[in-house]
C-alpha cells in the first residue's frame, strides 16, 4: 500500500481532497503531510451554501495533528477561496481546526485532556509544543467554555476567598453549590470583588438566590445585602468559619497556660497542640492516652475544649427557635468561664446569631468550597505558584469551572479522523 493511501485511509480524507504527498523524517521523529483538492471541484459557499468556483488559495497553513506510529505529524493545507454572486469572496471552512489555531481539533482536545492531568510545563515537555502554544490551549478553553455557560446565577451560591500568593492578597470566588463549580474569580476580597459579579445579573435574576454560605467578612456581607434581596434571610455563616473561631479561641487559651507553666518549669503541655484543636474523632489512636491523661488535669484548655465541642451539637437542632435555645445556654457558659478568648469569640458569634440559625432552614454549608479549595491548592502546586493573576484565575476555571472546554468541529470542506 502506498503511503499516501494508507495516511488517506486513517485520516479519513476523501474526494476532492488527496494527499499529494507524505515527508516522513525519521531523525526528526515527524511526519509531513501535504493536502491539496481537485482542480475541478465547486465548493459551497460558507454563506448560502451555492457551489462555487475556486476564487485563489490562502497561505499554506500547517496544522499539528495526533501523533502516527508515535511520530509527531503536521497536516499541510492551502485553504481555497471561492467567489459567490451573492456575497462575494469567501474562504472555505477546512474542517481542521478553529481559523486562529495551529491544531487540528483532535490534537487541541487530546492537549487539554492532558492539561487537566498535567502541569503546563509536563504537558509541554511530554507533547512537544512550546509554552505559550499550551497556555494558549487552556485560555481558548476556558474563553470557549465561558461563552457557552447560560447566563445566570445559581439558587444556591457560597462565597469564599483563596489565597493568590504569600503577603495576604486573596482572590474572591463565588461557586455554585449544587453544581459544584466555580462561578466567579474577583480580584481581592472587598465589597467591589463581590459586587462585580452581582452586577452581572439585574434584579429579578437575583431575586432567584435561595441562600448564600459565607464567613463572617464583613465586606461580604454588604456586598450581598447591597444587592441581593431579603438577603438577611438567605445568609447562612457558614459551620467551618464559626467553629474556627472558637478553635483559635481554644488554642489562645493553651498558649497563655503553656507560658504560665513554663514559667514554673512545667512543660506538660508541650506539643500538645494538634490534641486539643483535634475533634474527638479524629485524635490519633497512639495519643489517645495522652489525650485522657490531660483531660483528666484541672485545666484551662480542657474547659475550653469542652465548650468548644459543645458547640458542635448546635447544627444537630433542625429548627432555628432550637438553635437559639441551645446557643443561649452554650453562651452563658462561655461567657461564664473566666477565659477571655472564649469569652471574646462567644461574643462575636453571638453577634452573628441570627445569619448562624439560617442553617436550619437552608442547610447549607461551604463545605464545597474547603473541597475546591484543596483542588485549587493542588493546581497551584503542579504549577508552583503562580505570579499572574490572570494565569491564576484562568487555571481555576480550567480546572474547577466546569466549562464545556473542547472545540466543536463546523460543517466544513473536509475533516479529518484520530488515527
Amino acid at each position: 500500500m502506498q503511503e499516501t493511501t494508507f495516511f488517506s485511509q486513517i485520516l479519513g480524507i476523501t474526494r476532492p481532497w488527496f494527499i499529494s504527498k507524505v515527508i516522513l523524517d525519521k531523525e526528526k521523529q515527524r511526519v509531513d503531510i501535504y493536502v491539496e483538492h481537485s482542480a475541478d471541484f465547486a465548493f459551497p459557499c460558507p454563506e448560502c451554501q451555492q457551489l462555487c468556483s475556486v476564487y485563489d488559495h490562502t497561505k499554506e497553513r500547517e496544522f499539528r495533528h495526533l501523533n502516527v506510529c508515535q511520530m509527531a505529524t503536521f497536516i499541510h493545507v492551502r485553504l481555497p477561496r471561492i467567489e459567490c454572486s451573492e456575497h462575494g469572496v469567501k474562504q472555505i471552512i477546512s474542517g481542521l481546526g478553529d481559523e486562529k489555531s495551529s491544531m487540528t481539533y483532535e490534537f487541541e482536545s487530546f492537549v487539554i485532556d492532558v492539561q487537566k492531568e498535567c502541569s503546563t510545563e509536563s504537558v509541554c515537555r511530554l507533547l512537544d509544543i512550546g509554552w505559550h502554544t499550551c497556555w494558549g490551549v487552556m485560555e481558548d478553553a476556558v474563553g470557549r467554555g465561558q461563552a457557552r455557560k447560560p447566563h445566570k446565577i445559581p439558587e444556591r451560591i457560597g462565597v469564599d476567598e483563596k489565597s493568590f500568593s504569600k503577603g495576604h492578597h486573596y482572590e474572591t470566588l463565588v461557586y455554585d453549590v449544587d453544581g459544584s463549580t466555580v462561578e466567579y474569580v474577583g480580584d481581592k476580597r472587598d465589597q467591589k470583588s463581590l459586587e462585580s459579579y452581582y452586577k452581572q445579573f439585574s434584579l429579578e435574576e437575583r431575586k432567584q438566590v435561595k441562600s448564600i454560605a459565607m464567613d463572617m467578612w464583613d465586606p461580604f456581607i454588604a456586598a450581598t445585602k447591597a444587592y441581593i434581596p431579603e438577603a438577611e434571610k438567605k445568609i447562612t455563616f457558614d459551620r467551618y468559619h464559626v467553629m474556627r473561631l472558637v478553635v483559635d479561641a481554644v488554642d489562645k487559651v493553651r498558649k497563655q497556660e503553656h507560658r504560665l507553666l513554663a514559667e514554673q518549669g512545667n512543660e506538660i503541655l508541650k506539643g500538645t497542640k494538634y490534641l486539643w484543636l483535634w475533634n474527638e474523632e479524629n485524635i490519633p489512636e497512639y495519643r489517645r492516652a495522652e489525650f485522657d491523661r490531660l483531660r483528666s488535669l484541672d485545666l484551662k484548655v480542657c474547659r475550653a475544649r469542652a465548650i468548644k465541642d459543645n458547640l458542635r451539637h448546635l447544627w444537630e437542632y433542625q429548627k432555628e427557635g432550637w438553635m437559639r435555645r441551645y446557643f443561649t445556654r452554650w453562651y452563658f457558659w462561655a461567657t461564664h468561664s473566666r477565659l477571655k478568648p472564649m469569652i471574646k469569640a462567644a461574643k462575636s458569634l453571638k453577634s452573628h446569631l441570627d445569619n448562624i440559625v439560617t442553617y436550619a432552614r437552608h442547610r447549607i454549608t461551604n463545605a464545597l468550597g474547603e473541597s475546591i479549595n484543596s483542588k485549587i491548592e493542588k493546581v497551584k502546586r503542579l504549577a508552583c505558584g503562580y505570579r499572574n493573576r490572570n494565569h491564576y484565575k484562568t487555571a481555576i476555571y480550567f480546572h474547577c469551572g466546569g466549562l464545556d472546554l473542547y472545540p466543536r468541529r463546523k460543517a466544513a470542506a473536509f475533516q479529518v479522523m484520530n488515527p
